[in-house]
Parts: structure tokens; C-alpha cells; sequence
């Protein structure tokens, strides 16, 4: 694991967007980041879960979270910039964003891939936080030091045989991750990264290794240190890097 002792307070004041925060991985970054501090915007395309993790941290003490729900398959660039409007008018800045949403899409050779799913995982894990965070980019320069993290995956460094439009959205995060961040380098305050979770127990894992078992894996909430140190001031001046969670 990522090596790295959060302090308690690491993340007060700050506003962190995260996307895909009603399930897995996304719900407990959110989770986790309003333990340390953060007023943590929840997007997601289910309601219902992200007021569970409304609940789960305004009933731990945390600050008021705010619930953004959004669909990412189906949304225009219009909608990320009424987002953009949003975050705006409550809060004025934004200190981060974790592109945390995916899409597993099917585990089939490239040429016999379906090719509707090809475009929806590409909507999902590309073109989304392509969208959102030109959308953002403007908010995020009103921070005093805000971080973009990309989630990634082995296979978005490695492609490996059957994992069609996912690794090549993986590949593509690390790809946007390393020219954004190059762009935004001595520029301002905004910092540029991804992370690889590695294997972790959630939905999407099961779904990609039903035989596997669960038990043997750690949990989201074990992996959660490097998350922690990139949103928080401990990682000013890191930019262009590919991080491991495990």
C-alpha cells in the first residue's frame, strides 16, 4: 500500500468534486476526504446512493456535502458547463476533482467488440472528464493549490488481451493526464495526476473476475493514502505522475 500518514485536518476548507461517488472506490474518496476535512461535491447517476453518502458523512461529523446527480453517457457539454455555473454560485472555486467514474464495458476480443459499448465506455472514461474538466479548469484556477487525479488501471500501462475500450480509456486518462499536466506546469496552481487502485473489491472488479474471491482483496477504504496525499498540500509541486495504490 501507498505509504502515507494523513493528518487529521489535511483537507480543511477544501472543495473536492467527485465522480462516481455513490458506489466503490468514489464513495469512500468522498468518505474519506470529509473525515479530513473537505467539502466534498458528490456526483453520480444514482441519487439514492449519493444520499447515502450524504448521510454516511453528515452523520460522522463531516461538512455538508453537496449531491450533484449526473448521468456522464448522456451528458452534453452544456451540462458540464451548467455544472461548472453551479459549483460556481455555491462555492466560487474548486481545490480538486477525482475522475473516479467508469465504465467495465465487455471483456471480448477487439475484433469481435461491440461496437455501441466501445462508444459508451469511451463516453464514460474519456470523453466525460475530457469535458468536465475543461469545464472545471477556470474554477480550479481560483484555488491556492488543487489537484486533478485520473483514474487509471495495469491495463491503461499495459495492454493486456480482451480488455478492448476499457485499457484503451485507461491508456487514453494517462495520455490526457501527462499533456494537461504538462500544460498547467509553472502556470498556476493546479497539479495533475493519475492513480492505478490496483485490485480492490468492488462491483466492477467482481464483474471483471467472477470467479475471483472478494474476502482476498482490500477493501476501497484500504487504499485510500494516496488519495489523501495527492488532494492534500503534501503533493505541491507533483505533476505528470503515474501513482499506485497498492
Amino acid at each position: 500500500m501507498f505509504d502515507y500518514q494523513a493528518p487529521e485536518n489535511l483537507l480543511k476548507d477544501r472543495i473536492i468534486l467527485v465522480t462516481g461517488a455513490g458506489d466503490g472506490i468514489g464513495k469512500a474518496a468522498a468518505i474519506r476526504f470529509a473525515k479530513h476535512g473537505a467539502t466534498v461535491i458528490l456526483l453520480g447517476r444514482t441519487t439514492k446512493k449519493l444520499e447515502d453518502v450524504y448521510d454516511q458523512i453528515e452523520s460522522a461529523g463531516g461538512p455538508q456535502p453537496a449531491i450533484y446527480p449526473m448521468n456522464l453517457e448522456g451528458a452534453s457539454p452544456k451540462d458540464y458547463d451548467d455544472l461548472a455555473v453551479t459549483i460556481e454560485k455555491e462555492f466560487e472555486r474548486l481545490d480538486g476533482v477525482l475522475h473516479n467514474a467508469s465504465l467495465l464495458g465487455n471483456l471480448s476480443p477487439i475484433s469481435q467488440y461491440d461496437i455501441e459499448t466501445w462508444y459508451k465506455v469511451m463516453q464514460v472514461n474519456l470523453n466525460a472528464p475530457f469535458l468536465m474538466t475543461q469545464a472545471l479548469l477556470p474554477l480550479l484556477h481560483q484555488s491556492k493549490d488543487a489537484s486533478i487525479v485520473f483514474t487509471s488501471s495495469s491495463v491503461g500501462r499495459k495492454g493486456r488481451a480482451h480488455w478492448g475500450a476499457y485499457a484503451v480509456s485507461k491508456f487514453a486518462s494517462e495520455g490526457i493526464m501527462q499533456t494537461l499536466a504538462d500544460e498547467e506546469e509553472g502556470i498556476g496552481p493546479v497539479r495533475v495526476n493519475t492513480i492505478n487502485p490496483g485490485a480492490t473489491r468492488t462491483h466492477m472488479r467482481a464483474q471483471a473476475y467472477p470467479a475471483e474471491n472478494p474476502e482476498q482483496l482490500p477493501r476501497p477504504e484500504d487504499i485510500m493514502n494516496v488519495y489523501l496525499y495527492l488532494f492534500g498540500p503534501d503533493s505541491q509541486g507533483v505533476t505528470g505522475q503515474a501513482f499506485d495504490a497498492q
